[in-house]
C-alpha cells in the first residue's frame, strides 16, 4: 500500500495533491519544529502557508498539501492533508506583522527576510486541515521518500510513496531526554511538547537562566505545588517570572537548565537552603550574577 491508495480511498484526486516534506534548515527551528506540529498547529500551518515562488506557483494549480516531516533519510512522518484555499500577497511588513510568524522567528525560523528572498511580496494560503483524512495516525504514520532526497516537495500522483510504518504513538513527541542533559531557550518554553510538561509537572527543583548578552546567570527554585512546570511557564509568560534583575534583560538571550532535583515532599525550607548554596557556588548574586538576595 502507498499514499496514493489512502487518497484514492477517500475518494481525492492524486493528480491534484502536492505532497510536502518539511525540513527546516534552521538548527534551532529544525529542534522544535516537530513539536509545533504536534502541540501548535497554527504555528505549523502559519509555516507551511507560504513557500518559494516555484512552489507557490504548484500551489495554485493544486487543490490539497499532503504534509509531512522529514525525520531521517528516504523517511516522512505524516501530519495532515489540507485543502488550498485562497492566496493573499503580503509585503514583507505584512508578513512580519502576523503573530505566528514573529513567534517563529524567535524560534529561529528565517522567514520572509530579505537575505533569502529578495521578492517584495509573498503569497499566503489558506489551508484548511481535512479532519477526515486519517486524523489518528498524525505523527504515526511513515512513507518512504523516493530519491532525490533535496527534493522536498512532489505531484502526488507522479510520486509512489510506500507506507512503511504505522506507529502505536506519535513520534513527533520525543521522550524527554534525561534532566542533566536539558538546556532550553526562552522560545522553547513556549512550545514545550506534552509528554515534557507531563514529566515536568511532577517535579521540584534548582533551576538555572543564563543570560549569554550579560554572561551573567540566574539560580531560582521550584517547591510545594509549583513545581518546575509551572515556574518555567510563568517564565515563557513573561520572560522575567517576576524577577528584578530579570526585568532589565532580553529574554530572547535566556537559556534554562535543571542545576538539582528535589523530592516534592522536601520542606520548602529546606530548597531555599540548598538554592542558596547553588548561588553561591555559581557565584549569581549581584553584582556578580542576576540574584538580588
Amino acid at each position: 500500500m502507498e499514499l496514493n491508495d489512502l487518497l484514492l480511498k477517500k475518494s481525492i484526486n492524486a493528480e491534484k495533491v502536492l505532497v510536502l516534506r518539511h525540513r527546516p534548515f534552521e538548527k534551532g527551528f529544525s529542534k522544535v519544529f516537530p513539536w509545533l506540529a504536534a502541540n501548535r498547529p497554527d504555528l505549523f500551518n502559519a509555516y507551511q502557508s507560504t513557500q518559494g515562488e516555484q512552489l507557490e506557483r504548484a500551489m495554485q494549480k493544486a487543490q490539497f498539501v499532503a504534509s509531512f516531516i522529514g525525520n531521517e533519510p528516504g523517511k516522512a512522518i505524516f501530519i495532515g492533508l489540507y485543502e488550498i484555499g485562497e492566496a493573499k500577497s503580503l509585503t514583507r511588513e505584512e508578513y512580519w506583522a502576523v503573530p505566528a510568524y514573529a513567534e517563529m522567528k524567535a524560534l529561529g525560523m528565517e522567514g520572509f527576510s530579505e537575505e533569502r528572498d529578495k521578492r517584495e511580496t509573498i503569497l499566503r494560503f489558506d489551508l484548511k486541515q481535512q479532519d477526515e483524512f486519517f486524523p489518528e495516525w498524525k505523527g504515526k504514520l511513515v512513507v518512504g521518500w523516493p530519491p532525490p532526497e533535496r527534493s522536498w516537495w512532489r505531484w502526488a500522483e507522479r510520486n509512489t510513496m510506500p507506507i512503511l510504518a504505522v506507529h502505536e504513538e506519535s513520534v513527533l513527541d520525543k521522550v524527554m531526554p534525561d534532566w542533566r542533559e536539558i538546556v532550553l531557550t526562552w522560545g522553547e518554553l513556549r512550545v514545550l511538547p506534552e509528554t515534557w510538561k507531563n514529566v515536568l509537572r511532577q517535579w521540584c527543583a534548582v533551576y538555572y537562566i543564563h543570560d549569554s548578552a550579560e554572561n551573567k546567570g540566574y539560580v531560582g527554585s521550584a517547591s510545594g505545588e509549583e513545581r518546575l512546570l509551572q515556574r518555567w511557564e510563568n517564565y515563557a509568560a513573561t520572560g522575567h517570572g517576576g524577577n528584578v534583575l530579570l526585568r532589565g534583560c532580553d529574554h530572547n538571550n535566556f537559556t534554562f537548565s535543571i542545576l538539582q532535583l528535589i523530592p516534592p515532599d522536601i520542606e520548602s525550607q529546606e530548597i531555599i537552603r540548598v538554592e542558596s548554596t547553588w548561588k553561591k557556588r555559581l557565584h549569581t548574586q549581584a553584582p556578580a550574577g542576576l540574584n538580588d538576595n
